[in-house]
């Protein structure tokens, strides 16, 4: 899943920046490639531990 994700995000990212370079952006297309990269970063930031949860942890641990 990783390896088709992260092309797509890239894609995503080229076609949006091309759109917006033009002199009338599809509205359509810029927010489909934002969508598109924006759940990219979401499942492949799903996979980073938080340092805020082992904190939790450690607290519940000395209490």
């Amino acid at each position: 899943m990783k390896k088709l994700l992260l092309p797509l995000m890239i894609l995503a990212i080229a076609v949006g920046l091309y759109e917006q370079s033009n002199d009338k952006p599809n509205l359509y297309i810029m927010s489909i490639a934002i969508v598109i990269f924006m759940y990219g970063m979401m499942k492949l930031s799903a996979k980073t531990p938080s340092k805020h949860t082992e904190t939790e942890e450690e607290q519940d641990n000395d209490n």
